[in-house]
């Protein structure tokens, strides 16, 4: 199958570049970056474009059999106005560049979300039929999954990916927190009772594949781990891998001095389970954090 990847050279776009050649499939990845260190893999090719401008590398969607879609600036970044636009802009402009690109063709079309769509929940369970939230990243999940449920008006089979955190080793949220802990000085955020939904990124790779190869599968889709647990159990449990306590909060006023709006995103609780990829028959290599963080974590001295 040929796949196009947006964002392939970042943390979970490398990864998913990387695990979808190792199943045989050719990928084009299409990303700002000068390249993704994949070049010298035969079916790989790599594009370099923004993808929040219409241009040739739409050429590569036309050509595809199936696209996934993780383009987007990180979120984890001090939101001011401007950059809050290019959070906005990266995804909502790429998103509609590869649906536009798709007119007359029966492809697949994975496209990410995150459970930020149902803002801060408290104790409420949260499957795929809760509500949306009311806050930036909610707002912006809700135009994200609308421009790209439009593909399905194309005849592509669309499936939106709502990413809890992901856990990897060697980036992504994992990257930002082990130093902390191995430094002790690591600890739950703010009063730690908020829920904190998360997935290991074989779990996550796993279920892409899941996905392009199932036929019926389309619609909304929790990606995180059945086992939801409170953030101050996630520091725990992070700290007794890595042999540190997990004894140093960070209080909630000083996050917001210091990330200001973002930190709102740090603190929501938000108690999502993956219904719908369980009830078609996924199976989680990692459902449970103590798993997924030894599986991570297992060679940190």
């Amino acid at each position: 199958m040929k796949v196009v990847v947006t964002g392939a050279s970042g943390f979970v776009g490398s990864a998913l570049s990387r695990f979808l050649l190792e199943q045989g499939h050719t990928v084009t990845g299409l990303g700002t970056s000068q390249g993704s260190g994949l070049e010298s893999n035969a079916g790989f090719k790599w594009i370099r474009a923004d993808t929040t401008q219409a241009g040739k590398w739409q050429e590569a969607v036309v050509d595809a059999d199936a696209v996934v879609n993780l383009a987007g600036r990180t979120i984890f970044k001090r939101w001011t106005q401007a950059y809050k636009r290019q959070i906005v802009d990266s995804r909502l402009k790429t998103t509609g560049h590869l649906v536009s690109a798709m007119a007359g063709e029966n492809k697949i079309f994975l496209s990410t979300s995150a459970v930020g769509y149902y803002g801060s929940r408290g104790q409420e369970i949260l499957d795929e039929q809760a509500k949306a939230g009311d806050d930036f990243l909610a707002r912006l999940s809700v135009d994200w999954e609308k421009a790209a449920l439009a593909a399905q008006q194309q005849g592509a089979r669309v499936a939106i990916m709502r990413f809890g955190v992901v856990l990897g080793a060697g980036g992504g949220a994992l990257a930002q927190m082990v130093p902390a802990f191995r430094s002790f000085a690591g600890g739950p955020l703010g009063n730690g009772r908020q829920w904190f939904s998360w997935i290991h990124l074989a779990d996550l790779l796993g279920a892409v594949r899941f996905l392009i190869g199932s036929e019926n599968s389309q619609g909304v889709y929790n990606f995180c781990a059945p086992g939801v647990v409170r953030q101050k159990t996630f520091a725990q449990a992070l700290g007794k891998v890595l042999g540190r306590p997990a004894l140093l909060p960070a209080p909630s006023i000083a996050l917001r001095v210091m990330m200001g709006e973002m930190a709102n995103m740090l603190l929501a609780s938000q108690r999502v389970v993956p219904q719908r990829l369980i009830a078609e028959g996924f199976t989680f290599q990692f459902p449970d954090v103590d798993r997924a963080l030894a599986d991570l974590l297992k060679a940190s001295p």
